[in-house]
């Protein structure tokens, strides 16, 4: 076993505080790599803090991992030491069940390994990208092309493909009319694919401040919803909503927003919202949901991303600082996701 410099959660009251996990030795199938940097997602304060229920202690969080090779197993034929490689939401799936044999391992019938806060086929806990290295399976490495900035690749391994799928997924291609509500770590990244793929792009906020963010990221135009006038300005508009949002809010009055046949899809989790029937019929409208990709879809959107020029922008902090970003995060206070610099955990491994 590998003794591993991390930070962990000791219980859902405590904050992140210096700690050593054991990773694996490599097996035959096995990738060790060096943590270069970790997005910080907001899901990692909801399980560091147990917002969710069902937290395992100590947790090590962290899912949005981008890193170096450092060796391989003997089996191992598509990676070599020196890879710039990522690792995202999972480490492991069934691998035989319907979804995993589609390349939609995010629906494993058998459930998921989820790279922290879960278990490994041993049953051993997971432990994430807070630290300084990890040990994963060949099959759910991903490569970082050259290209991306490693520390801005980083949150495209949840945020990115978060926002990317349904995109794809539910057809928005050039002259698409779409919409990104919430502009935030998803909905930053929204507007970037959107506009990647030639959509005409329009944010919704509710804080009419982030107007100048939505046009320098490339926003074509801004509705600012505190103002009830909105909705009623902008009816039957949009032919796709990407609702990033995780607040509380009103399905009915953004589906109001589309045209007939139009989608909106949900990849934020807000508390249960009702939902009036008439929204959808009258004008046969769709309110769908999004998870994350697979990992055959996750790679397609890294080489995307390396071909258009997507990365996430993101403020680079130190390990240390991880508990102040946390408040940081809750209070909106970042533009647009964290990353940890893992050198600075290294540091102060060494001292």
């Amino acid at each position: 076993m590998l003794k591993t410099p991390a930070y962990a959660a000791a219980h859902a009251k405590a904050p992140l505080a210096p700690f050593a996990i054991e990773r694996r030795e490599p097996g035959p199938r096995d990738v060790l790599i060096d943590i270069l940097y970790c997005g910080v997602c907001h899901s990692d304060i909801h399980q560091a803090r147990d917002e969710w229920g069902g937290a395992v202690f100590p947790m090590v969080p962290g899912h949005e991992i981008v890193g170096r090779v450092a060796a391989v197993g003997s089996g191992v034929q598509e990676w070599r030491v020196g890879d710039n490689v990522g690792v995202g939401c999972f480490v492991d799936s069934c691998r035989v069940c319907e979804a995993c044999v589609a390349g939609e391992e995010q629906f494993c019938d058998g459930g998921i390994a989820f790279t922290y806060n879960g278990q490994e086929r041993d049953g051993k806990p997971t432990y994430g990208g807070y630290s300084t290295r990890i040990t994963v399976d060949q099959d759910y490495v991903l490569r970082i092309p050259d290209g991306i900035p490693l520390a801005r690749a980083a949150p495209l391994l949840c945020a990115g493909i978060t926002t990317y799928s349904p995109l794809r997924r539910f057809g928005v291609v050039a002259g698409s009319r779409l919409a990104v509500l919430g502009l935030g770590g998803l909905g930053h990244m929204g507007v970037k694919f959107g506009k990647a793929l030639g959509a005409h792009v329009t944010v919704l906020s509710h804080s009419p401040d982030k107007r100048g963010d939505a046009e320098r990221l490339g926003a074509d135009a801004f509705v600012a919803t505190h103002d009830p006038e909105a909705f009623v300005q902008n009816a039957g508009r949009f032919d796709f909503i990407l609702d990033t949002v995780s607040a509380a809010h009103d399905y009915n009055a953004y589906l109001n927003l589309l045209r007939r046949d139009g989608t909106m899809v949900l990849v934020g989790v807000p508390e249960p919202t009702l939902l009036a029937a008439p929204a959808l019929i009258m004008k046969r409208k769709r309110l769908a949901g999004s998870l994350i990709g697979g990992i055959r879809e996750t790679q397609e959107m890294l080489d995307f991303c390396a071909g258009t020029g997507v990365a996430a922008d993101v403020e680079l902090i130190d390990i240390q600082d991880i508990n102040a970003a946390y408040e940081r995060m809750l209070r909106s206070d970042v533009r647009y996701r964290f990353v940890i610099d893992i050198a600075s955990l290294g540091r102060e491994a060494a001292v």
